[in-house]
């Protein structure tokens, strides 16, 4: 009984992919087989899945398929099919199925959105395309939105959002200045993977108006701009350092998932001060080598080609010196599907068996489903053969109807994969692919390979026969290999011969024949042999080789197995190489190598060099000149010189250089013609026609160059006809009516006879016209005249001479000359992008009209007038080239809110075309610039006024002004902030019920309706109340009084908190000089360290003589000059020893002229002296009157307000204290005059004080005593001057100043 072995299931895939291994037949790479074979589809290119295209351009949707019949294309669009014949701006390409969506003749492309899948079909089967998903590009604007300025503290941290408007693809970040420049980026500061802008701490250099974020959509070609961002930092001192907190991510923990081969990127951005350092780390693990990078100053961890093993948790770490921060990223990589083993296409025999496979994988696993011709299989056509086993089809005796192409798709979440596959079942008779009679040649004692390329199916059987009427080749002495090659593994000379190689299947029989040949190996009878040799003698390795008659040898050496040196001293011969003048380097292995087209010999030598035996110390020379120069063997083109070398001295010659002179046409003059080895005594020299020629010799050793020899006797050659044309031959038109022809005359031995002439010829270029020419004398230019503008020519420029011509010279390409551009650009539009950019387009000009070389378009633009204004001015034009064809430019620096004029004109060589016509356009409303001034007068008690210029540039038009003011007190703290609106026509203000004796801090801009300006910034003071009537304090109360104003502007008051200011110093300011004839005062504000040297420089104003010196003793504020000239301007400046260099600005006085009278020196008036005693008086009885009150230990009004307040300059003293504490009357409420107070920094100030020596006098009617003392009378004060910059345009008086702070 037979027993039958049963097969499990879960091998039979295994059998079965072992039998299509075995079975399925291997198409050969024959392109004419492959032309006459039928095969299904196969799509051979198509358009990416996920297609984002350009909106302006039109759409094309790539489909390439082969197959044996051509295949014909449909379109599926969004799952329905897709008829191109309905739509006019749809068409197919012939022999394609690429689809071209015409966008540029009125299609819109978000018509045309959707997901397209295009099929190739053919008798054998259908292929499908990937879903590819269609959609325009998008670069929306930017949504407008109020971007209010930035006030950040120095030290803190900030981030500047971009918030870019959503396009497709996503667009690319980046941030400029209004320059055009970007943005410096650091550790400090620097952009995220968001695109904001992010500063770990803020520092004053920090501020500025024009943080700009732009979008660049590369698709469209377009860039999008934001607003921009005003930041504006304030200081505070001491600035506090703070350690590290992160600005993104938030919080200590974060999720990221990305996809296998992506790169990851990971970021971190920590605040503090001083700035964070960053660093990552992977917990559990190591950062992968190679794969990491770090960007954006370490902020950014970037892992390019990730994989699952990159999964894990990534932490950074932010450090400073106070301490540290950090994130951990839990990373997740997913995987959208890729191959493990992708579909094959499959060739197999009617009745043969075969599998497809498709195996992927991908996270999570993605799951496998097969498509027939294009159809899902579980609704194809069945086909008894096919067998569906998961990733896996199973085929059994298939036939021709079995023929179809498959489509494997894995899929999962994150994507998928669509792969074709065929299954082509053919039945073929054989066929030999080997050429008939093609003839092999082996070298006897090697194998010998036969080749027999077949096809057919089922799979023919091979069979070999030797001779016309030979047997069948068997047995060991052959080997016969799978793809129809025989074998001979040692040929010999018997096998030479005829073979026939026999192809047959059950549908027929072909045969073919081939020849083989065998041929005698190569060998080297003699070989080189090891050789030692003195320095510098010479030395020869002979290789002689036997070869087969009918193989052609060459014979190689070489060094070391390199090349041999590229040295003159290396000879080789037929059978030898020879080596001349050894030295050292020559030292090492020679090999003498013999090729022939079917075999290859060598052998080897080595060669010691050795020094030579001592001998008498050599004296080495120059050679000494050849001698015996003879001509022989004289030729029309050719002649033999021959020479005997001189004494080498010792030193072998190496070369020997010959010389020629032309007598004819340029005597006196050598020129080289070439060398020979030293070996070498007679050379054949090559000569041109018509040149009477004489040689010389040189001979060259290491030493150095011989003397020439005498020349040779004179050898003139024959004329002839010339042998080339001139070189670099041009058409260039000087003027719109000619054509300069120029080129570069030959050398007078290259004229080759007498009469040398040059034929030119010219013909306008794709006209239908004859050659027209002329023969000139010897020059190098012909101009021809009369020609159109700037149309092409044909230009070609023959030598002749009075023997014939050169030959046939090759054609150039000229033009005639250019003329002015007719036409001016057309359709110029002007886009305003903002206030100070616009953009221009314009129509090019057609090229037939330029009349010469395009070289672009110049744009002429002007400011018309100011739309705020309405003032015109002197016109400066701007202009701006674009290059080449370009249409449309930028235009920027524009001024905001201002009328323009432009025209476009085109360039070519000789110059600009007509302008188009003026186009105006308008640039709309910027903000304005800061107020020309803002200026602070007339101090009392309670009130300031407060007087200002109109910004100089308005950029639009002025809606009001903003004043915010806040007082200082003693320790620079601010306190609570007012804010007054103020009409825009007007130029003053009185603020009134202030607090007496008060810095205050303004802050003045003004606006637009596009916003506020950079403001202007000033202080002042009020006048110390000398009455003793003390006002409410500030915080005190309802904090402060009610203020009253010239207008009615609206107030806010922020919370009454003090805040920190930082004093502005060293500075020195407010220089005053009071002068009289030969001497002036000169005090001055110090704001600075205390105990610094002072100094002043000085000389006469307008003069460039150096600036004199005097050192100024002690911190004084104030010194004298003295020996000044009556009469004389000078200049003054005020310096501090130790503060690098620094100085005041300069002021400019002038001493009076001599006076014949005596001043009166004040000191010594009785009324002076009997006011001052008076006042001590005064002083020793409030004295006495407080010390009686006190020690009665009750309080009385003034001392309840001293309480109140803490003002060193109003408080009485104690008796302990040795000062004086006086109140003034209480009905007395005037500013101090004579006699008040020095403040006790010692600074006389200019503008507002009320002791200031100028204030006394006009010109040089305040004098001073050579001790300074003040003489003069008083007189009315100065006229106040604006102040300059930033600087406060009020200063305390010297009462005052005691109260206040800088």
């Amino acid at each position: 009984m037979v027993r039958k072995m049963s097969i499990p299931t879960s091998k039979t895939s295994l059998l079965l992919f072992l039998c299509q291994i075995i079975s399925a037949l291997d198409v050969p790479l024959d392109s004419k087989l492959l032309e006459e074979l039928s095969q299904p589809p196969t799509i051979t290119q198509q358009s990416p899945k996920d297609y984002i295209v350009d909106p302006r351009e039109n759409i094309v949707i790539q489909c390439e398929a082969k197959g044996k019949p051509p295949p014909s294309f449909s379109w599926t669009r969004n799952g329905t099919h897709f008829d191109i014949d309905k739509d006019a701006q749809v068409t197919m390409k012939p022999n394609s199925g690429t689809l071209v969506i015409n966008i540029m003749n009125g299609g819109k492309a978000e018509a045309y959105e959707g997901v397209y899948q295009c099929t190739a079909r053919n008798e054998r089967g259908a292929a499908i395309s990937n879903n590819i998903v269609i959609r325009p590009s998008r670069s929306p604007l930017w949504t407008k939105e109020k971007l209010e300025p930035n006030h950040v503290r120095e030290g803190d941290s900030l981030v500047l959002h971009c918030r870019p408007p959503v396009g497709l693809p996503p667009p690319i970040i980046f941030w400029m200045d209004n320059a055009f420049q970007r943005l410096p980026q650091s550790e400090r500061v620097s952009q995220g993977l968001n695109g904001d802008l992010y500063f770990s701490n803020v520092q004053p250099e920090d501020t500025r108006e024009d943080y700009i974020c732009y979008a660049r959509f590369n698709h469209t070609q377009t860039i999008q701009q934001k607003q921009p961002i005003s930041v504006k930092v304030f200081s505070t001192k001491p600035v506090t350092e703070r350690q590290p907190v992160l600005l993104t991510p938030t919080g200590s923990t974060s999720t990221k998932v990305e996809l296998r081969g992506n790169v990851l990127l990971l970021e971190c951005i920590a605040a503090g001060l001083p700035t964070p350092v960053i660093r990552w780390i992977k917990e559990g693990g190591e950062l992968p080598a190679n794969r990491t990078f770090f960007e954006n100053f370490k902020k950014t961890l970037k892992i390019i080609d990730v994989s699952e093993a990159d999964s894990g948790n990534y932490k950074c770490i932010a450090r400073n010196t106070l301490g540290s921060v950090h994130h951990v990223i839990s990373v997740t990589v997913k995987a959208a599907p890729y191959w493990i083993t992708a579909p094959r296409n499959l060739v197999l025999s009617p009745g043969e068996d075969g599998t497809l496979i498709c195996r992927a994988n991908g996270n999570p696993k993605p799951s496998i489903s097969w498509l027939a011709n294009g159809v899902p299989i579980a609704i194809a056509p069945e086909d008894p053969s096919r067998k569906v086993d998961g990733d896996t089809i199973i085929f059994s005796h298939v036939q021709e109807r079995s023929s179809a192409v498959y489509q494997c798709n894995a899929s999962n979440e994150y994507g998928y994969l669509l792969a074709n596959a065929f299954v082509n079942v053919l039945a073929e008779p054989p066929r030999i692919l080997t050429p008939a009679n093609k003839l092999y040649q082996v070298i006897a004692d090697r194998p010998a390979l036969l080749d027999c390329a077949y096809f057919g199916s089922p799979k023919p059987e091979i069979e070999w026969f030797k001779g016309v009427k030979g047997s069948i080749l068997r047995g060991n002495e052959y080997v016969f290999h799978d793809n129809g090659t025989l074998e001979i593994p040692v040929a010999q000379k018997n096998n030479a011969g005829t073979y026939t190689c026999v192809a047959r299947n059950e549908l027929g029989k072909i045969q073919n024949e081939v020849h083989l040949e065998i041929k005698d190996p190569t060998m080297i009878i003699k070989q080189p042999e090891y050789k030692v040799i003195q320095r510098y003698g010479q030395v020869s390795f002979e290789c002689i080789i036997k070869h087969d008659s009918t193989l052609l040898p060459t014979v190689t050496w070489l060094k070391d197995n390199d090349e041999l040196p590229d040295d003159e001293r290396f000879l080789v011969g037929k059978d030898n190489l020879t080596i001349m003048n050894v030295t050292d380097k020559d030292d090492g292995t020679y090999t003498c190598i013999v090729n022939t087209t079917l075999d290859s010999v060598s052998a080897s030598a080595v060669l010691t060099v050795v020094a030579a035996p001592p001998t008498p110390a050599i004296i080495y020379a120059r050679p000494n000149p050849p001698f015996d120069l003879e001509l022989t063997g004289q030729l029309e083109r050719s002649v033999d010189l021959s020479w005997i070398p001189g004494d080498e001295n010792n030193s072998p010659i190496t070369n020997f250089v010959i010389e020629y002179e032309d007598a004819l046409h340029e005597p006196g003059v050598w020129h080289y013609q070439t060398e020979v080895p030293g070996t070498q005594t007679t050379v054949q020299l090559k000569l041109s026609p018509y040149v009477n020629y004489s040689f010389r010799v040189i001979a060259v050793n290491r030493i150095g160059r011989s003397q020439p020899s005498e020349p040779s006797e004179q050898y003139l050659t024959k004329s002839a006809s010339p042998d080339e044309n001139p070189a670099n031959v041009q058409g260039i038109g000087s003027e719109p009516d000619n054509l300069v022809i120029t080129w570069e005359p030959l050398k007078g031995f290259q004229s080759n006879g007498p009469g040398l002439q040059y034929k030119v010829s010219w013909r306008q270029k794709d006209v239908d016209d004859e050659w027209t020419s002329v023969i000139v004398a010897n020059v190098s230019k012909y101009i021809v005249s009369g020609t159109p503008t700037f149309v092409p020519y044909e230009v070609k420029v023959q030598a002749l001479n009075d023997l014939g011509y050169a030959p046939e010279p090759s054609e150039v390409i000229g033009h005639s000359g250019e003329d002015l551009p007719m036409v001016a650009p057309g359709n110029v539009q002007v886009h305003v992008i903002n206030s100070t950019l616009a953009k221009v387009h314009w129509d090019p000009v057609p090229l037939k009209t330029v009349r010469g070389h395009l070289q672009g378009y110049k744009v002429y633009y002007w400011k018309v007038q100011s739309l705020s204004r309405r003032s015109r001015r002197h016109v400066e034009k701007n202009i701006l080239t674009f290059r080449g064809n370009k249409t449309f430019g930028m235009l920027p620096g524009l001024e905001p809110y201002s009328s323009y004029k432009l025209n476009v004109r085109v360039v070519n060589g000789k110059g600009e075309g007509p302008a188009s016509s003026d186009k105006v356009f308008k640039t709309p409303e910027g903000v304005p610039s800061s107020p020309s001034f803002l200026k602070i007068t007339n101090p009392t008690l309670d009130s300031l006024t407060l007087e200002w210029g109109s910004p100089t540039h308005p950029n639009g038009v002025l809606t009001s002004y903003t004043l915010k003011f806040q007082p200082i007190n003693n320790t620079h703290e601010l306190g609570p902030l007012v804010e007054i609106r103020i009409p825009a026509n007007e130029s003053s203000l009185i603020l009134k019920n202030l607090n007496y004796s008060t810095r205050y801090k303004f802050y003045f801009n003004a606006q637009t309706s596009v916003g506020s300006g950079s403001q202007i910034t000033e202080e002042a003071v009020t006048i110390m109340d000398e009455a003793g009537i003390l006002r409410p304090a500030v915080g005190a109360g309802k904090g402060y009084s009610e203020i009253l104003f010239a207008t009615s502007p609206v107030m806010h008051t922020v919370r009454p908190t003090f805040y920190k200011v930082q004093p502005l110093y060293p500075r020195i300011r407010n220089v005053t000089t009071a002068a009289a004839e030969t001497y002036a005062n000169i005090s001055w504000e110090y704001e600075g360290p205390d105990h610094a040297n002072f100094y002043v420089e000085y000389g006469v104003a307008g003069s460039k003589e150096d600036w004199k010196k005097e050192i100024v003793n002690g911190s004084r504020s104030f010194f004298v000059l003295k020996g000044l000239t009556p009469g004389t301007a000078y200049k003054v400046r005020v310096g501090a020893e130790g503060l690098s260099g620094f100085r005041s600005s300069e002021d400019v006085f002038e001493t009076g002229p001599a006076m014949a009278s005596r001043q009166v020196d004040i000191a010594t008036q009785g009324w002076f002296i009997g006011l001052m005693c008076a006042v001590a008086l005064l002083i020793l009885i409030l004295l006495i009157v407080c010390f009686i009150r006190r020690n009665k230990g009750g309080k009385y009004p003034v001392k309840e307000k001293e309480d109140a307040h803490a003002d060193p300059e109003i408080q009485p003293m104690k008796e302990d204290d040795g000062t004086f504490g006086e109140y003034s009357d209480a009905e007395d409420h005037k500013p101090l005059k004579k006699g008040s107070r020095t403040p006790s920094d010692r600074t006389v100030k200019k503008e507002d004080s009320d002791d200031s020596l100028v204030d006394y006098g006009e010109g040089v009617n305040g004098q001073f005593n050579e001790d300074g003392s003040f003489i003069g009378q008083y007189s009315g004060k100065k006229e106040k001057e604006p102040a300059e910059g930033n600087e406060s345009s009020e200063a305390p008086s010297p009462v005052n100043a005691m109260n206040s702070f800088v």
